[in-house]
C-alpha cells in the first residue's frame, strides 16, 4: 500500500482557508516537532557476514561526501542484495519527512531516509512488482528532477467572459503563461499565494483545468503536511501547507525547477554524510 496519498484536487470547496469572511479561525499551534532519530543499529558481530550491505553503506557514504547540489541524484544499485544485506541498509537509513511517487503504468516511489538527501527508490513494473532497487543521492530524486523534461511551455489564457464567477483566475493565468515562458533554470522561484487572493471556486477551477496534473507527488511531514504536486506545465508546481490537524493554511503555485521546500539543502547533506559516517564507525 502506497503510504503517501496523491495530492488532492485543486479546486472546490475546502480548497482555499478561511472562506467565511465573518469567521476568525483560531489555528492550534504544532504539537511536535521532526528531529533526528538514528535508527536502532544491529551489534557488530550480528553484521559481519554481511559484506554487501556495509559496503553498500560506505558508498552511500562517499556519494554524500562528493554530491554537489548542481549535480544530478548519484544512483547506487541494490538489485543483486540478498534479503539480509537489503535488510541492513533498509535498517541503517530508516524512514524520513518526505515521500514522492512518480504515477505512471510503471510507477517510481521514493523515501526519503533520515538522512536527508538519501533517498529509497524502488521501480514497478505494471503489475506492481519491483524491478529495480536503488539508493540515491541528492537534493531531490532524479524522477523529481526530470519532471518536466517533455513538459508544455504553453498555457491557454482563454476564458469565458460571461461567466460572472470567474473573476481573477484571468490575470493569474497571463501571469504564469509569461513566467513559465521564460523561465531558466536555476532563476528564484516565482510564487503566487493564492490564499491572499479573492478566488471563486469557479476561478480555481479555470486554474485546475489549465495547469493540468503531473505525474509527481511530494508529501513533506514536519508540523503538518506539505502536499506538492507537478502540473502539466514546465516547472509549475502546485503546493498546499496544512496544520497538524489537517488544516489548510497555504496554497501556492511555484514556478521553479523544484520547490524548496521538497529539497535537501547542502548544508543538510553534508550533515547527513557526518551522521552516516558516525553511524558506521560503529563496524569499521
Amino acid at each position: 500500500m502506497d503510504k503517501h496519498p496523491p495530492i488532492p484536487r485543486h479546486v472546490g470547496p475546502g480548497s482555499q482557508p478561511g472562506e467565511d469572511p465573518g469567521e476568525l479561525a483560531i489555528l492550534s499551534m504544532p504539537s511536535g516537532i521532526e528531529t533526528f532519530t538514528q535508527p536502532t543499529m544491529p551489534e557488530p558481530e550480528a553484521v559481519t557476514h554481511l559484506t554487501l550491505g556495509l559496503t553498500v553503506l560506505e558508498d552511500i557514504l562517499v556519494a554524500l561526501q562528493r554530491y554537489r547540489s548542481s549535480e544530478p541524484a548519484k544512483q547506487i544499485d541494490l538489485t543483486g542484495l540478498d534479503e539480509q544485506n537489503l535488510a541492513l541498509v533498509d535498517q541503517t537509513l530508516g524512514e524520513g519527512e518526505v515521500g514522492a511517487v512518480f504515477a505512471a503504468p510503471s510507477p517510481v516511489k521514493a523515501q526519503e531516509s533520515v538522512l536527508a538527501g538519501v533517498w529509497r527508490v524502488r521501480h514497478f513494473d505494471r503489475h506492481r512488482h519491483v524491478v529495480h532497487n536503488s539508493v540515491e543521492i541528492g537534493a531531490a530524486p532524479a524522477m523529481v528532477q526530470d519532471t518536466f523534461s517533455r513538459a508544455d511551455l504553453s498555457l491557454d489564457t482563454r476564458f469565458d467572459a460571461a461567466d460572472p464567477d470567474i473573476q481573477n483566475a484571468p490575470a493569474l493565468l497571463v501571469e504564469l503563461a509569461d513566467r513559465i515562458a521564460t523561465y531558466q533554470p536555476g532563476d528564484p522561484a516565482h510564487v503566487i499565494n493564492l490564499t491572499l487572493l479573492p478566488l471563486s471556486d469557479r476561478d480555481l477551477a479555470l486554474l485546475g483545468e489549465r495547469l493540468g496534473v503531473g505525474p509527481v507527488t511530494l508529501l513533506s511531514r514536519g508540523y503538518g503536511n506539505c502536499r506538492i504536486g507537478s502540473t502539466s506545465k514546465a516547472n509549475t508546481w502546485w503546493i498546499k501547507y496544512y496544520n497538524s490537524q489537517d488544516l489548510l493554511i497555504l496554497n501556492t503555485i511555484e514556478v521553479v525547477d523544484l520547490p524548496a521546500v521538497a529539497m535537501a539543502a547542502p548544508e543538510d547533506i553534508a550533515d547527513s554524510a557526518a551522521r552516516l559516517d558516525e553511524m558506521l564507525a560503529l563496524y569499521r
